[in-house]
């Protein structure tokens, strides 16, 4: 999971540091620098650091902190690194990790590490993965920590207190204790603060908030991050399907899935991958990026062949030629502003069966009304720019077509996406940009062409 941004003056100072420090040769300092840096701060900096400088600070860490480090790390960087790692030193780190971020490191793992992996760790660490690998990726039970607090409704505030007590800290970000019965079913929860300001001599059933809801084991973790943002959650509890308390997810965990999903859609905008590294190698970094330039290519090919196809019209009229790229561009500009809508309301999950055809018949007719008023626009600049009343008719007819168009498609491509489980933000935009270039172009020459030459 990438780390927050620091400050930018600080952390340049502290990256010119390291750097000439490492070019003077003075190792110790720079691993007593690391040692005494928080483990986001160096995360950062391995994620601002070129590859040779990168391996360099990476070996100079204290093994202790690798575990906390990793956890802060963006995905391609982490498995970069975990790949280099000795089986045994994984398992040191993952001794340190959340539950969440140690399931997700072995998946990633080759089989042969991962059970080398597996064998290095205690029993208890050793449980602790297996039960999380048990679930999907991207849902609920892989965002969970297993690490809660419960409690039964029969006891007295006073003994749970005195508990506490004894017991002498909490899970990190408990903000919520959850009761359950004696076959661990979920029953409600208590806030931390009314279990410190309630009468002693009550019970947990007195208190406690029997309507708490609980988050299914299999629900989707865009799914939980909504309910979050919905509820301003700072932990819920995770249920499996027989209603037994399995354990909870907290506002951390929550706040990098809706990172990862906003860094995933404005990335895949561009159609590259969401944790693609900054400071990544050349060869690496070229091949990520050229599939989406192969696809673009043929996308742009397309739309070459429409011109094409009326090469004798842009032979006899320059003009044509020159103002024919108004159409597209004005069409691309109006679907993307749909497009982004609509990707935002899936995202959002605002947007399913019961409204879908609402919004395409909201969008086509700000399309078309668009459409209407900027070809009005553009027909009056053409006309007395070019003092050619046709031309400016044509250009107007064929914006007004194309605008429609493409509030109809910005619209309805990311549905048709989604349903055929292709990710909207990745292909959307692509496909959109397609869609507008074909249909202007065909519509501005293939006016041109029925008017002007016959």
């Amino acid at each position: 999971m990438p780390v927050e941004v620091l400050d930018n003056e600080l952390t340049d100072q502290r990256l010119n540091q390291l750097t000439q420090a490492l070019g003077s040769g003075m190792f110790v300092h720079v691993r007593s620098m690391l040692h005494d840096m928080a483990a986001s701060d160096v995360a950062f900096i391995l994620e601002s650091s070129p590859p040779r400088t990168r391996q360099v600070l990476w070996q100079l860490i204290d093994q202790d902190h690798t575990g906390e480090i990793l956890d802060e790390l963006g995905e391609e960087l982490k498995d970069n690194l975990i790949k280099q790692m000795s089986p045994e030193r994984v398992a040191k780190a993952a001794a340190r990790m959340d539950t969440d971020d140690l399931a997700y490191i072995l998946r990633s793992l080759p089989d042969s590490v991962f059970n080398q992996v597996l064998q290095s760790m205690t029993s208890q660490d050793r449980t602790r993965v297996e039960q999380a690998l048990s679930y999907p990726d991207d849902t609920a039970g892989s965002l969970m920590n297993t690490d809660t607090v419960t409690l039964r409704p029969d006891v007295n505030i006073d003994v749970i207190l005195r508990y506490l007590r004894i017991r002498g800290e909490l899970p990190e970000a408990t903000d919520t204790l959850y009761v359950v019965d004696k076959q661990d079913s979920f029953l409600g929860g208590v806030r931390i603060s009314d279990l410190l300001t309630c009468d002693p001599n009550a019970s947990i059933r007195d208190i406690m908030a029997s309507k708490l809801e609980g988050i299914p084991v299999g629900m989707s973790d865009s799914e939980v991050a909504q309910l979050f943002e919905r509820h301003d959650w700072l932990s819920a509890p995770v249920i499996g399907d027989d209603n037994r308390l399995l354990g909870r997810i907290t506002i951390d965990d929550v706040v990098d899935v809706i990172r990862e999903d906003a860094e995933h859609s404005m990335m895949g905008m561009a159609g590259m991958d969401d944790d693609a590294d900054t400071f990544g190698p050349v060869i690496k970094s070229t091949l990520q990026r050229s599939l989406w330039l192969t696809i673009n290519l043929f996308a742009a090919l397309l739309a070459a062949s429409v011109s094409n196809m009326f090469e004798g019209t842009l032979e006899q009229f320059a003009t044509i030629a020159i103002l024919m790229t108004i159409v597209p561009s004005m069409g691309g500009v109006a679907g993307n502003q749909t497009l982004a809508l609509v990707i935002r309301g899936i995202a959002l999950g605002q947007i399913g069966q019961s409204n879908s055809r609402w919004l395409i018949g909201k969008e086509l007719a700000i399309g078309f009304l668009n459409g209407v008023l900027w070809s009005v626009l553009v027909f009056l600049a053409i006309w007395f720019w070019k003092d050619d009343i046709a031309l400016g008719g044509l250009i107007g007819g064929a914006m007004l077509i194309n605008m429609t168009v493409a509030g109809f498609a910005g619209a309805s491509i990311p549905l048709l996406l989604k349903k055929m489980n292709i990710d909207p933000a990745l292909a959307g935009g692509m496909v959109l940009t397609t869609v507008t270039d074909v249909i202007g172009l065909f519509a501005f020459l293939g006016l041109a062409t029925f008017f002007l030459l016959n």
